[in-house]
């Protein structure tokens, strides 16, 4: 199998199922910034961290995958005509998304609570986890306005909302693992 098709030279691009829409879809923009989320949490995966948030990060990448497969496929399409399900694929399940709650809850016992905003840095491995962060709260912003014109899994979005409040954490998580400075916001004066 080819990589190129030719198919998308004209600015068009197929959904699970074959309806051909343009690349600039609503449903193409969600799927394709949670294949742009994957990337990074790769890269902070690649990173010199602890071998357990790496197997979770394994996980959440897995889990990605799936949410990119859910998202490609137009609801109309999901069922094949002799009633059997169009993805052969596991759900987002509650069980995923209470995953992620656990191992927040785990990292924040280790860390000082939160009393301010926290400016996004210290450490190239923490930085990561806040363009993470960022890129997760876009992809949930479009799978949310998807939602608005056709039906999204709910678990989808939950999963998506609590994704980056995991990445936070683990922001927060990896700055006292590396020792790296939290600079807190303070507002300037007025």
């Amino acid at each position: 199998m080819k990589v190129y098709t030719k198919t998308g030279d004209k600015g068009t691009t197929s959904l699970f199922g074959g309806d051909r829409v343009p690349k600039h879809h609503i449903r193409i923009e969600s799927y394709g910034t949670v294949d742009e989320l994957n990337s990074y949490i790769g890269l902070i995966r690649d990173q010199d961290i602890n071998p357990f948030y790496k197997q979770v990060l394994i996980r959440v990448q897995d889990r990605l995958f799936t949410v990119g497969a859910i998202l490609a496929t137009p609801p109309a399409k999901e069922m094949l005509k002799n009633g059997k399900e169009r993805l052969n694929i596991p759900k987002i399940s509650e069980a995923d998304v209470e995953l992620l709650e656990n191992e927040i809850d785990g990292m924040e016992t280790a860390l000082p609570p939160m009393t301010h905003f926290v400016l996004p840095g210290g450490h190239t491995t923490v930085s990561y986890c806040h363009i993470a962060r960022c890129v997760c709260r876009r992809a949930e912003r479009l799978s949310v306005h998807l939602n608005e014109i056709e039906p999204v899994d709910v678990l989808v979005l939950a999963y998506l909302n609590r994704l980056s409040d995991y990445l936070f954490v683990l922001a927060r998580k990896l700055s006292h693992d590396l020792q790296a400075d939290e600079v807190k916001w303070m507002p300037e004066k007025l």
